[in-house]
């Protein structure tokens, strides 16, 4: 089972979108995904449909009930998406109160890499959507996974969430004695602009070959996708959205 954590400690660069779209592809091609929704305003969640605030189990029982679950209660965390072989854990706003309650008892960092072993036999691939801010569930995510997707929406502002998501990672790495296998992704790239092209020329002149060689961009498709409550992939394969998230699937599976 493979665990790609997707995070950025900036909000609206692209990360939900990001975990979507890479995760129905995957599943059409006949890959069972879970996606783990680690940001308590469950934007995940509330994509495809799910009210938060009526979730009978979810991400914020396994932080705080995961050693008292039943197996009946962990199958009930999970919901089934309207697309085969994709399914959602899901996030509620009370996630937010968990840095308050859990943040300083020891262990609290690994909790969610602890419950993907109770998923191991089900799902190929786990994504996880992050919370653009620093706390326990970032923490949380970024030790369960193997390799950390960030995308940056290409305008010069965004940059600034790239070094802040650095510096956490090395806090990170230091204390877990881990190494992560990084992919930036340059997101809502759009050519007409020249803010778009100097942001990529910085990304690429400073951050070298972290960064994907493609872009994802500006699409209204993925607005119309999101209406209908599905993934891009499923809602328009041959959109521009679409098949720059193939490009950049063929990068993460080739390594």
């Amino acid at each position: 089972m493979k665990v790609w954590t997707v995070a950025n400690q900036k909000g609206g660069v692209g990360k939900t979108t990001t975990v979507i779209s890479l995760s129905a592809i995957l599943a059409l091609r006949g890959k069972k995904v879970l996606m783990v929704d680690t940001d308590p305003h469950a934007s995940l969640t509330y994509y495809f449909g799910i009210d938060s605030e009526e979730l009978t189990f979810g991400v914020y029982d396994v932080f705080t009930k995961s050693e008292s679950l039943t197996e009946r209660q962990w199958q009930q965390c999970v919901w089934k998406s309207p697309v085969e072989n994709m399914d959602i854990l899901p996030a509620s706003l009370a996630m937010s109160t968990l840095d308050g309650v859990l943040g300083k008892q020891p262990g609290m960092g690994l909790i969610i890499k602890k419950a993907l072993d109770k998923f191991a036999q089900d799902y190929d691939y786990v994504l996880i959507d992050c919370p653009p801010i620093l706390g326990v569930l970032m923490v949380n995510a970024l030790a369960a996974c193997e390799r950390v997707l960030i995308p940056v929406q290409t305008e010069c502002m965004a940059l600034k969430g790239l070094e802040r998501m650095y510096r956490t990672m090395d806090l990170i790495q230091a204390s877990q004695d881990k190494a992560y296998n990084v992919c930036i992704i340059p997101t809502m790239y759009d050519k007409r602009t020249r803010a778009s092209i100097i942001a990529y020329r910085e990304l690429r002149e400073k951050y070298g070959d972290k960064v994907w060689e493609g872009v994802i961009p500006i699409d209204t498709n993925f607005r119309n996708a999101s209406m209908e409550k599905l993934p891009l992939p499923v809602y328009s394969k041959s959109s521009r959205g679409s098949f720059a998230y193939s490009e950049l699937l063929k990068l993460l599976e080739s390594e």
